[in-house]
């Protein structure tokens, strides 16, 4: 367990540094065409991360209603209420609100922007299909999800893809409008690593976007990886969480509170999931496959 929880950090950590170099390269060759230097990156920042610190702050809300998912107390499901507050407890984190789907499709997922305000939200299809070992490891996930703020990790990620979206667009629109004369008089002057660090720079201002998003998407799936993990540990009994993922992958009935926008919120995703490794690449979680041979390993 130590060490898939281990590799999956230092798999997170290699994905923001490349990241961050895209970045770098991106900044570099917007201020040699347009000679506002790192003026354009801050700029860019700005706008990116405003957008995304509105939606992180308010995300919890909002994935809530188009859930339609509702509060519920110990009295109503006092089964529920018991395993989150242990694993809670184990986790070293406040316990999260309680809320239900009403629907029989089996699955969950947590979010809110921190453990202090944080929410495992999970079908009454979960609470009917799977037992109390198979339950505590799905929680188990969720609570790791909170532990690691993973919320933060993937707002992070937004930001920068949007910041990377931002100079991309602003490189090719310089070009467009004459930014060939400014990269090259100020090129000239740079030398042969600078000529390289703007080609590369450009290189990723025409493949920046999509890139970028194959990143975010990696890091969605290590953090499902690293929650498995995490949630192991937790409950110290892998094959519950295991026979959960097969029992919630099996399952035909669709979750009709799940689109596009949520889908990558739950801990199985609840949208056709096609095969194939072009397929795999724009997932937003690991095939269950590989996420259940990991867990069979610890």
């Amino acid at each position: 367990m130590y060490e898939q929880i281990a590799r999956n950090k230092r798999r997170s950590a290699a994905i923001f540094f490349f990241f961050l170099l895209m970045i770098f390269l991106l900044a570099y060759a917007f201020g040699e065409l347009t000679g506002m230097g790192t003026g354009g990156l801050i700029f860019a920042a700005l706008i990116a991360g405003g957008l995304s610190f509105l939606s992180y702050w308010k995300s919890d809300s909002i994935v809530l209603a188009i859930s339609r998912a509702k509060p519920v107390t110990k009295e109503e499901y006092p089964f529920l209420y018991n395993v989150v507050e242990g694993l809670a407890i184990a986790a070293g984190v406040p316990m999260p609100r309680c809320y239900i789907i009403d629907d029989t499709a089996p699955n969950a997922f947590a979010t809110g922007r921190d453990p202090a305000h944080s929410i495992i939200c999970v079908t009454t299809g979960l609470l009917q299909k799977l037992n109390r070992v198979e339950l505590e490891g799905v929680v188990a996930h969720e609570m790791s999800h909170i532990k690691n703020y993973d919320i933060r990790v993937q707002t992070l990620a937004v930001v920068m893809v949007g910041i990377i979206a931002l100079l991309s667009d602003w490189i090719m629109r310089s070009l467009w409008w004459g930014g060939r004369g400014r990269r090259t008089s100020r090129s000239g002057k740079s030398g042969n690593a600078g000529s390289i660090l703007l080609v590369v720079g450009i290189f990723f201002a025409i493949f920046g976007p999509l890139i970028a998003q194959l990143l975010r998407l990696a890091v969605s799936r290590r953090r499902e990886f690293l929650a498995d993990a995490s949630g192991a540990m937790l409950t110290r009994y892998p094959p519950g969480l295991a026979s959960a993922l097969r029992k919630i992958s099996a399952d035909t009935e669709p979750l009709e509170a799940a689109n596009k926008a949520t889908a990558h919120l739950y801990i199985v995703n609840p949208l056709k999931d096609l095969k194939g490794a072009v397929n795999k690449l724009f997932s937003t979680h690991p095939p269950i496959e590989e996420r259940i041979a990991a867990l069979e390993k610890m």
